[in-house]
């Protein structure tokens, strides 16, 4: 019978190759129980004419292991090139992404020898889904998707790992001062599923002021949860405060499988020289299998590589005088943590971990599921104009025109400004405007046809519409951002 647990593997680009050799070296020794089977990805994939950088072929393979091990990879620059990690991560529903965050002194220099911090961030929405467009000759847009199923997932997921590993608080970070609507969402859904779990602590933090306290005072911090943007900015600040990017590992956990990788890219300046740390991706292959059920070795590994750097074993990005005693390349970094397995750090904290899920498959994880629906009422609409030809009066004089007993003109803004009625004269305009149109008597609802009709009327004033947004109310609140004066 072959107890051993399917993988899939890939060498990447850059100093991918060499890393991930060194990393199955290591997993290899300390009797990990996996059966790699490897696919190609990243550069000479996407120079085949695949714009995601992996074959078809390659899906295969991530759909019957449901576990991958992954090298940095290189994305060719230009345009036609998607990112394959955001591919891969968004088709396999991999909406988890953690990344923990330690400092390892008093052997690699860092300002914050307490930090012991996890960063999960969500992985899929957000402005990562990546819609953008041109609107006028001055403007570019991208949307902001946050989702209450998004929301409720990660955070979710960010509760039970605290309660899985032991630790004692989740903070939550948004903007939500500003984005009422979006961060707002997540913010709320935080305060609902905190709520859940008493024995945790939990804070929300506005990003700006707890991005400030992560970069001076992470020893404050247990467990972070945040939007996707905010995750990816802090878990790097994070990882660097801690000693290196070079020796943060991460994983991407789904429903149904997870990516492990180090969050470095491939570095090719360094590519073929042995120069490379393969630290991050052997530490990510410890969170890999903790996940499947195999704590003994992940405890034989991340010891034997705690033993190393504590005994002054450090590639370039780590060395510093006074506290290496050898710097080693890629090759003897894995050689002298082979040779300590079985060992336990002195000084470190050992490294221990429950036995937190059944053999061969990543930890389970609650699905979402769909709550009854709100009650919806049209109320309004916001036109966005492409105009260049006067001032918020001018085009208050126009659009005036096409008010009907539906839909009346009530305001207009300019990035987010509101420059009609009672704008400023010192007030910037771009050739971007946003129209907003409601019913004259306060809650009343209107159809699809009167915004038609609008779109008609404002055209017929020589006006370049680009793009609505219905305005509706949901069981009775808005489902809008109010603006100035409304």
């Amino acid at each position: 019978m072959n107890d051993k647990t399917p993988i899939t593997i890939a060498y990447g680009d850059g100093v991918g190759p060499e890393i991930m050799e060194a990393a199955l070296r290591v997993l290899e020794a300390a009797g990990a129980a996996l059966a790699p089977e490897q696919i190609q990805i990243g550069k000479e994939v996407y120079e085949r004419g695949f714009s995601a950088g992996i074959e078809p072929s390659a899906w295969e393979s991530l759909r019957r292991t449901k576990l991958f091990l992954k090298a940095p990879i290189m994305t060719p620059q230009g345009g036609g090139f998607k990112s394959l990690n955001v591919t891969i991560r968004k088709t396999l529903g991999l909406y988890a992404n953690v990344r923990p965050c330690a400092a390892y002194a008093p052997f690699v220099r860092t300002r914050h020898p307490l930090m012991n911090v996890v960063i999960i961030r969500e992985n899929e929405e957000d402005l990562y889904a990546g819609i953008e467009h041109r609107q006028t000759d001055e403007v570019m847009q991208c949307l902001k998707l946050i989702t209450r199923p998004g929301c409720e997932r990660i955070i979710r997921y960010a509760f039970e790992y605290a309660s899985r590993h032991h630790r004692s608080k989740v903070t939550c970070m948004t903007k939500d001062n500003i984005m009422k609507l979006t961060d707002g969402l997540f913010h709320g859904v935080f305060e609902e599923i905190a709520a859940q779990y008493p024995s945790i602590e939990s804070e929300h933090m506005i990003v700006d002021i707890g991005a400030a306290r992560l970069a001076d005072s992470p020893e404050r911090f247990d467990v972070l949860v945040l939007p996707n943007l905010y995750g990816d900015i802090l878990s790097d600040v994070a990882a660097q405060i801690a000693g290196s990017v070079g020796l943060a590992p991460s994983s991407n956990i789904g429903e149904i499988g997870a990516m492990y990788e180090a969050i470095h890219g491939s570095a090719p300046d360094i590519a073929g020289r042995d120069l490379a740390n393969p630290s991050g991706l052997l530490l990510s292959s410890v969170m890999m299998l903790v996940d499947i059920g195999q704590p003994k070795v992940a405890e034989r590994v991340h010891n034997a590589w705690l033993k190393a750097v504590e005994d002054g074993f450090h590639t370039g990005d780590m060395s510093a005088e006074g506290m290496s005693a050898r710097r080693v390349g890629t090759r003897d970094f894995a050689r002298a943590v082979i040779e300590r397995l079985g060992a336990l750090p002195e000084k470190l904290n050992a490294a221990k971990y429950p036995a937190t899920a059944p053999s061969g498959r990543v930890l389970p994880v609650k699905k979402w599921e769909r709550r009854a629906p709100l009650r919806k009422d049209l109320i309004g609409v916001d036109v966005f104009l492409h105009w260049r030809q006067g001032g918020p009066s001018e085009l208050g004089e126009l659009l005036r025109r096409a008010d009907s007993e539906a839909l009346k003109l009530v305001m207009i803004t300019n990035r987010g400004v509101k420059v009609w009625p009672d704008g400023l004269p010192e007030t910037f305009c771009t050739d971007h405007w946003r129209c907003r149109f409601v019913h004259p008597r306060s809650g009343e609802t209107i159809t699809h046809r009167d915004i038609i009709g609008l779109l008609e009327r404002i055209e017929e004033v020589g006006l370049d519409s680009i793009k609505t947004e219905n305005l509706c109310n949901f069981d009775g609140k808005p489902g809008y951002a109010l603006g100035q004066g409304q």
